[in-house]
């Protein structure tokens, strides 16, 4: 039984950093308000020639676009008063490439937080030593995945393009992500500074689960502290 304490304990702490990220990325999965907020910083309207209408639809239809069962994109905006289909071929199978890792990070979210569930319960069977370690488990898992935070910030100050292309050249088997800004719509809307803000927002939400949920444990022990 001991045996699989300590190995179910530190599957729920190793778990946690893959939670909070997942848990994180579900942001630039799910809210259009961010994309309409960095087309908005980074003036795309200005390059795209769409106006704030016809950004809200696209920022719209991106997260719907992610969380449908749609295999491709077909998204149709207004330009110049006019019905005007936003990506070509070779965007639309980026889309789906990207979407393909968003459905990757749903069910990697899913199971890890299966994973602390269950250990949540089997923390709280086992009574108060039970929550005890709970608790230190929690703290723990929450500091390394702050730590990583911290370390993928600076390293996305310092060397965020080597950092980006390295994802693109691990993540996705062809080249389609690589898009001309001169005539495809998709890296006209995803311009590099937004890639580096997003990027930052979704470590800085990542952070702030980190905190919580390390938080919670450090308030536990110190509310139950042995005397």
């Amino acid at each position: 039984m001991k045996i699989f304490d300590r190995v179910f304990r530190w599957i729920f702490i190793i778990s946690i950093p893959w939670l909070v990220v997942t848990a994180a990325l579900r942001v630039p999965a799910s809210v259009p308000y961010m994309y309409e907020y960095l087309f908005n910083t980074y003036d795309v309207s200005i390059t795209t020639g769409l106006d704030n209408a016809a950004l809200r639809a696209t920022a719209r239809g991106l997260v719907s676009y992610f969380n449908s069962g749609e295999t491709y994109i077909n998204l149709v905006v207004q330009k110049d008063g006019q019905p005007f289909t936003l990506f070509n071929e070779r965007e639309i199978v980026h889309l789906k490439d990207v979407k393909d890792l968003f459905n990757l990070d749903l069910y990697v979210l899913l199971g890890t937080l299966a994973i602390a569930i269950a250990y949540v319960i089997w923390s709280f069977f086992r009574g108060e030593s039970g929550r005890r370690l709970l608790a230190r488990s929690s703290l723990i898992g929450g500091g390394i995945t702050l730590g990583l935070m911290v370390l993928l910030g600076v390293g996305m100050l310092f060397k965020f393009d080597a950092l980006l292309l390295r994802f693109h050249l691990l993540s996705f088997s062809n080249d389609f992500w690589l898009l001309d800004p001169s005539r495809d719509y998709l890296i006209m809307l995803i311009t590099g500074g937004f890639m580096y803000d997003a990027s930052f927002i979704v470590a800085i939400a990542a952070a702030v689960f980190a905190v919580l949920i390390g938080g919670c444990g450090w308030f536990y022990l110190r509310l139950h502290r042995q005397k």
